[in-house]
Order: structure tokens, then C-alpha cells, then sequence
């Protein structure tokens, strides 16, 4: 309830503690899931201390419970299990500290873990985050490689080492982590997320040795996946060995199934590339050579053809050729103008025969009026003494028409 205080009437401290304890102690009991970080069981004492934390968050509680409670799990709880605790707030208002009292501790089992897990699976992939055309395609040949691992650990030495063999000139930007107990999943996304913010890392790997159930769990947390998700920079997923599968294999743009696979996916190997440039040489030179050699054969077999051996045999057998119309033309020409000049012949033999000249030589005289009107008998020859105009074949002379119907010249 609110309480009305001010400067001049401020609470005590104790009686703030006081108000609080109060609040909590009307909270009920609950059942919380969390990692054990600490335990401490002293030898003798009644009560047992532990300290649980959300794997997911950096937060905690203090958990108390009496040591008959703790004794039935004893033997299969250590520190980094996660439990499910029965508790109820507690205030220690000496302190102002806040914890829980258990009454019931219980182990989270494998088969529930995977129940979870496969919970958690669908629920993402529900969202997409698992969806094949969000993966991105890796780079050639990455410049610079972000990799988060444990500090010295064996897949920190599979990774480099075979990286490096393959392509020796390789650099690598090596986050080192938790990569397993509770502070695993903070620390990882706290390196992907830096390597991610740098431009020059072209692809991050998160590698890990195999392991249990329980140590590869940082690696399906939720935060861990969500993070990997928001990330631009392809990463690569290498943890454990073929058969583990957290839910990081399904989120990345590529599962590797050991760390020394992903060294063999990230980074080309330099001898199998030169090998395959020499190969790719090899056939570009054969290829060249070919054409080559098809062109060469072409260019013998035109030069073999007779044109291109004499060439000036076109230009004689167009020149017999020329020649040969040339004859022809001048025969048909000479057939044509033969012909012509002997009809020519013949005609004029015609006209000459039926001409009036031929007529005058054979001895007959044509008379003329003085008009020109030829006389064609003698009634056309006019009045006695009128002149006529006779013509020969060597001239002409006049005549007169006598009385009798004769002339005389």
C-alpha cells in the first residue's frame, strides 16, 4: 500500500525492510528453473547454500534449503546442472537480501531437456529462422575469419591449423569463450555480435568439441540462436562431432560437423585450386590448339584447291571465255549482215527490174503534158500542135501532137 512520506518524514531503514519482508512473505511458492553456479554444503550445518542463474541471463538468486531437502539429489546434482526448485520468496531483512527457501529440488532430465528443445525447435522455425532462403552463401576466399572457441582448445587448434594448411596466407580474428556452464551463452553472443560489427571478418565460425547433452546446451539456447539470426556476416556452425545437432546447426548459413570440417568448408585448399587452374590451363590450351589446328587444316586445304594454286586460271578461263562470245558474236554478226546484204541485193534487183528506168531502156518513152500529167491515151494527149514532153531512158525531147492524133519531135 502507498505510505505517505516526505523529506522532514522520511522511513527508517528498518522499517522499510520491514514493509518489504512483509510484501514478500504473502508470496506463494514457485517452481523455478535455473543453473547451479555455486553450492556450498559445510560440513555439520542444517542448511545448504546454493546460488541458480538463468544460462540465458546474467542474473541470479540465492536459494537456501535445509540439507535433509538437498540430501535426495545429492549424488546427481553437482554445480552446472540445471535443477527445478519449489521455493518461496524470503526477505533477510537484516541484510535487505532476497532469496529463496526450497522445499523441493528436482534434476532436469535428458528426456525433458530434449522435450524443450524440441519445443523451442518448432517455435523458431515457426518464425522462419530456419528457412533455407535466408542462408547466406559463404565467400570464396574469406580475407579475414572471426572464430569463437574455448581458450586453447582443441577445436580452436583443428580449425587454424587445417585452415591454414589449406590456404597458408588465411587470417583469423579468434574470440575465446566459455563454451560450456553458465556463462557460455553470454559470452558467445557477446562475440558473435563484435565479430559481426566488423567489416573486414567475411565469415565467423562458432566451433566447439563434442560433449554431452548438457554441455552442448548453450549452443540451442534461444538468445544464442536469435543472435546468429540478426547476424549479417555468414556463420558457420562446428560444434561437437557428426551425430550432435543443436539447434545452432539449424539457424547458421552452414553446418560443419567437426571443427575440422568447417576449417575444410570455410577456406579453399591451395593445392587443390592450383591444381584445378592448371587444369583449367591445361583444357584452355588444348582448346586453343584446336582451333588452331582446325583453322591450319582449313587454310591447306584452300591452298590446296586449284584456284588457289593458279590463280590466274580464273582469269584465263573467263579470257577463253571472252574470246569464245566475242567469236561468236562476231560469226552470228557476220551470218546477220551476209543475210541482210543479200536480201538487200535481192530487193534492189526487184526494184530496179520494176523500176520506170528499166522500162525507158527496154525503148519505151514516156509522154508528158506540160503540167506533168502523164498521156495514157490518146485522148489525154490534147489539141493538134499542143507540145509534149517525151522521156528515154538517155533524156528527153519535145513533140508536138499532129492533127491525126500523131507527134513529131
Amino acid at each position: 500500500m502507498a505510505l505517505n512520506t516526505s523529506a522532514e518524514a522520511p522511513l527508517p531503514v528498518g522499517e522499510v525492510s520491514r514493509l518489504i519482508g512483509g510484501w514478500i512473505d504473502r508470496l506463494g511458492a514457485i517452481w523455478v528453473e535455473g543453473q547451479i553456479t555455486q553450492l556450498s554444503r559445510r560440513p555439520g550445518a542444517g542448511v545448504v547454500f546454493l546460488t541458480l542463474r538463468d544460462p540465458s541471463h546474467d542474473i541470479s538468486v540465492s536459494v537456501t534449503c535445509f540439507r535433509q531437502v538437498f540430501d535426495r539429489i545429492a549424488d546427481v546434482v553437482t554445480e552446472g546442472a540445471r535443477v527445478v526448485v519449489l521455493a518461496k520468496p524470503e526477505w533477510y531483512a537484516p541484510r535487505g537480501q532476497l532469496s529463496l527457501r526450497a522445499t523441493d529440488i528436482r534434476p532436469v532430465g535428458i528426456g525433458e531437456l530434449l522435450v524443450r528443445l524440441e519445443q523451442l525447435k518448432k517455435s523458431l522455425a515457426s518464425e522462419g529462422l530456419f528457412a533455407l532462403d535466408r542462408k547466406k552463401s559463404l565467400p570464396f576466399l574469406p580475407q579475414l575469419i572471426g572464430l569463437v572457441c574455448g581458450r586453447a582448445s582443441a577445436a580452436e587448434r583443428d580449425v587454424l591449423e587445417n585452415a591454414r594448411r589449406r590456404w597458408p596466407a588465411v587470417r583469423f580474428e579468434v574470440r575465446n569463450t566459455a563454451v560450456q556452464g553458465v556463462n557460455a551463452v553470454a559470452q558467445v553472443v557477446q562475440a558473435v555480435e563484435e565479430l559481426d560489427a566488423m567489416a573486414e571478418v567475411d565469415v565467423i565460425v562458432v566451433a566447439r568439441g563434442g560433449g554431452s547433452v548438457e554441455d552442448l546446451l548453450p549452443f540451442s539456447d534461444e538468445q544464442l540462436i536469435r543472435a546468429v539470426a540478426a547476424c549479417r556476416t555468414p556463420v558457420v556452425s562446428a560444434i561437437g562431432h557428426e551425430p550432435d545437432s543443436p539447434l545452432l546447426d539449424l539457424v547458421a548459413d552452414l553446418r560443419a560437423s567437426t571443427p575440422t570440417d568447417a576449417a575444410k568448408k570455410v577456406v579453399p585448399d591451395v593445392g587443390e585450386e592450383l591444381e584445378r587452374v592448371q587444369q583449367l590451363r591445361d583444357r584452355a590450351l588444348r582448346t586453343v590448339r584446336g582451333l588452331l589446328d582446325r583453322e591450319e587444316r582449313g587454310l591447306a586445304h584452300a591452298l590446296g584447291r586449284p584456284a588457289m594454286e593458279r590463280p590466274q586460271r580464273l582469269v584465263d578461263e573467263r579470257e577463253a571465255e571472252v574470246d569464245a562470245l566475242v567469236g561468236r558474236g562476231r560469226r552470228v554478226l557476220g551470218h546477220l549482215l551476209d543475210r541482210a546484204d543479200s536480201e538487200l541485193a535481192h530487193t534492189l534487183a526487184r526494184v530496179v527490174s520494176l523500176s520506170p528506168a528499166a522500162t525507158l531502156e527496154r525503148g519505151y518513152a514516156v509522154l508528158q503534158r506540160p503540167d506533168g500529167h502523164v498521156v495514157r491515151s490518146p485522148d489525154e494527149a490534147g489539141a493538134p500542135g499542143e507540145p509534149l514532153r517525151a522521156r528515154v531512158s538517155e533524156g528527153e525531147f519535145t513533140v508536138r501532137v499532129d492533127g491525126d492524133g500523131g507527134g513529131d519531135g
